[in-house]
């Protein structure tokens, strides 16, 4: 279990600080670095899966439409995700992104409750309508519906929905959703080469190079740790664990980039933080009482 808590820490510690490492590659357009997030992931996908020796699962996959069409919508999901939390990060809404994270928690039960017909307790409940009362306080006290927030929430929402059904596990999962993102990623970046916009090949800054080469591990390495320590560590204890990314990125957008946190929305985000309080707090009590 020790070893468990340390892979899941060391995934959401790297989550957090991915403000960081976009706001690094700024002068990419954000519709570029998640094409070479795309091809660099494959490759280093590719990499471990040879070394690993793991490829037995594919051919039977692609004999499968049903298998491969769950994995097109979860792809379309994860790619909205990363295209709005790249650009959000690199237009000063990095405040904007954690809290898409902080509700996405009970973006997971709404979904559970109304795609899995999952029941929800009393708790539950109280913890949802927290929630929404937070989202709407954002919204009147902004004058406009906190949308990243909203799009990021939903969209992992749906992507864990879909990854949670799906016949295959986190690494090979992630592995077929690249593939079938490579042709569109390699696509855009030869258009881009073709045009004379291609920043990697144009910027004068070498640690920009590096840096998009890195988007492979950066991505899949957070995502191998977090399916190790899932497997090894109760619900509960992952569930608190994952707070630790938005509140890393929360932090990170008042102190590091100076964004705006006025006494307005830090109201909005105490009555979330108060559902997501609730909810933990309800979940353990429901083990407690199971037990």
């Amino acid at each position: 279990m020790n070893i468990g808590i340390v892979y899941a820490t060391c995934a959401f510690f790297c989550w957090g600080l991915f403000p960081l490492y976009f706001h690094a590659i700024g002068e990419v357009p954000a519709m570029e670095i998640l094409a070479h997030r795309m091809l660099w992931s494959l490759l280093f996908l590719g990499l471990v899966l040879t070394a690993r020796q793991q490829w037995k699962w594919l051919p039977k996959v692609l004999r499968n439409p049903r298998v491969l069409a769950s994995f097109v919508a979860s792809a379309l999901l994860l790619t909205a995700n990363w295209f709005v939390y790249i650009w959000s990060v690199n237009n000063g809404h990095v405040i904007d992104s954690s809290l898409g994270y902080f509700i996405n928690p009970l973006v997971n039960v709404l979904l559970g409750l109304l795609v899995l017909k999952e029941k929800l307790r009393r708790g539950q409940w109280i913890a949802i309508g927290v929630a929404t009362s937070g989202v709407l306080w954002l919204t009147w006290s902004a004058g406009q519906v906190p949308w990243i927030a909203l799009i990021l929430g939903f969209t992992f929402g749906g992507y864990g929905l879909l990854r949670k059904t799906a016949a295959l596990a986190a690494l090979e999962g992630l592995s077929l959703e690249t593939m079938l993102l490579f042709p569109l990623a390699l696509v855009y970046v030869v258009w881009l080469t073709w045009h004379g916009h291609n920043t990697f090949i144009n910027t004068p800054y070498d640690s920009t190079r590096w840096l998009l080469a890195a988007a492979g591990p950066i991505t899949a390495i957070p995502l191998v740790m977090f399916a190790a320590g899932a497997r090894k560590i109760p619900m509960s204890v992952l569930g608190l664990l994952q707070y630790l990314s938005p509140t890393m990125q929360a932090l990170l957008g008042v102190w590091v980039f100076n964004e705006s946190f006025p006494p307005a929305r830090l109201v909005g985000f105490a009555i979330i933080w108060s559902a997501l309080a609730l909810y933990v707090a309800e979940g353990l009590w429901a083990g407690q009482r199971a037990k």
